[in-house]
């Protein structure tokens, strides 16, 4: 498959940036759900589809387009509504300023911290073949990791209630990141860089949002099969869902073609092109699957829907805390195991966000996975970095998700 020749050297000050935003969006904390306002419409320049009548269908696009449109907004975005096994795809803006080529549903992309949900997947279908437990402990599964870490269960590494220290705040991390943005990190020993600190709480007492938690439970599966984690997801997730374009590289490439990632220019200048300033091999589990939105809408309709594993182990991933996604999701947010529920003025969603240099991605079904919804945007949006974007595009994910909603029963 083709790959992305390196990125333009990018320079120093906008490096710095972007980076900072990397581990930003990465280690970001959330005290809890938060609501959506009441959005108007929304848009993308698609056809028609089995979820909305002609009038909706306008209004989605329209909304979607002006999104993108609007001054500071992403240079392109592509939503995906499914509805019993049928979609309709809207789109707006450009997958490259380069070229003016407009996005499209096969386009590759980072789908960033959605990849916890395949994480998840990996997790919850061992736990459900009797390969792993719910209560297994990092002590038994993962001796070599701090002793102090030992009581960590991996049913609150799937909640992020574990207390981990976020290796992806840790400043040696950043420091080898802002040295070598391509560096090649050693995934299997990303939490090194926070083995000397204790737990941020005592297990399972509260929610913090933490990317060490989804290297530990990929390391878990690892230890309990002897195999490697992407070929654990290949057979566990990719092939049962038909997920034909997903992968987990290691390194900063992006097989073609793609949707090209931006950051804000400097001073107000041109977006510029970060598709390829970062290793994916320093997010691995957390974060480093590279989909298609596609591909994005029927894991998402799989996962959520339970196609992976059985109604005992649902249950208990269906049990949520208050937590939200990173960054938040439409409506009210909650975690469950790999999963977050996203109570919407239509109706409740269950998926997973996420945000990594020059994208922002949501993706979530309903409990049946009849019904599924992804947004993707090429720009990154979270708390942190451009916050007064957020509550915007968490009104443009509940359009969509009330478009999926009210589609053909």
């Amino acid at each position: 498959m083709p790959v992305a020749r390196r990125a333009r050297r990018v320079r120093r000050p906008r490096l710095a940036a972007a980076l900072l935003a990397a581990a930003a969006s990465f280690g970001c904390l959330l005290s809890g759900p938060a609501h959506a306002g009441t959005p108007g419409h929304a848009e993308s320049p698609g056809r028609s589809g089995p979820h909305a009548s002609a009038g909706e269908d306008r209004a989605l696009r329209a909304r979607l387009a002006a999104f993108t449109a609007a001054p500071g907004g992403p240079p392109g975005a592509v939503a995906v509504i499914r509805v019993d096994g049928r979609r309709a795809v809207y789109r707006a803006g450009v997958a490259d300023l380069a070229t003016g080529r407009p996005p499209r549903a096969r386009d590759h992309m980072r789908i960033a911290s959605t990849a916890k949900a395949f994480s998840g997947a990996v997790a919850l279908s061992l736990v459900d073949a009797g390969r792993l437990r719910l209560d297994d402990t990092i002590g038994r599964r993962l001796p070599r990791l701090p002793k102090a870490w030992g009581k960590v269960t991996l049913r609150q590494l799937l909640q992020h209630t574990s207390g981990l220290p976020d290796y992806s705040e840790a400043p040696s991390f950043v420091a080898e990141l802002t040295a070598d943005p391509h560096h090649h990190f050693d995934s299997r020993r990303l939490l090194d860089y926070v083995a000397g600190l204790p737990l941020g709480f005592a297990p399972g007492s509260r929610y913090h949002y933490s990317n060490s938690d989804n290297i530990a439970v990929a390391l878990m599966a690892e230890a309990a099969t002897g195999r490697r984690y992407e070929s654990l997801l290949d057979t566990l997730v990719d092939r049962p869902l038909r997920l034909r374009d997903t992968t987990l590289p290691q390194d900063w490439r992006l097989p073609e073609p793609y949707l090209h990632g931006y950051a804000p220019g400097e001073d107000g200048g041109a977006p510029e092109d970060v598709s390829t300033l970062l290793s994916a091999s320093g997010v691995w589990a957390s974060g480093g699957i590279v989909s298609t939105p596609d591909d994005l809408a029927a894991f998402t309709a799989g996962y959520a829907g339970g196609q992976l594993f059985g109604p005992a182990v649902r249950r208990a991933q269906f049990a949520f805390v208050p937590g939200a996604s990173e960054p938040a999701g439409p409506g009210v947010n909650a975690a469950g195991l790999a999963v977050f529920r996203y109570a919407t003025r239509c109706g409740t969603v269950y998926g997973h966000t996420g945000n990594f240099p020059g994208y922002t991605q949501f993706a979530a079904a309903t409990a049946d996975g009849r019904r599924a919804v992804t947004v993707s945007i090429t720009r990154q949006v979270n708390a942190t970095v451009d916050p007064q974007r957020l509550p915007e595009l968490r009104a443009l994910e509940e359009d969509f998700v009330c478009a999926a909603l009210h589609g053909a029963r």
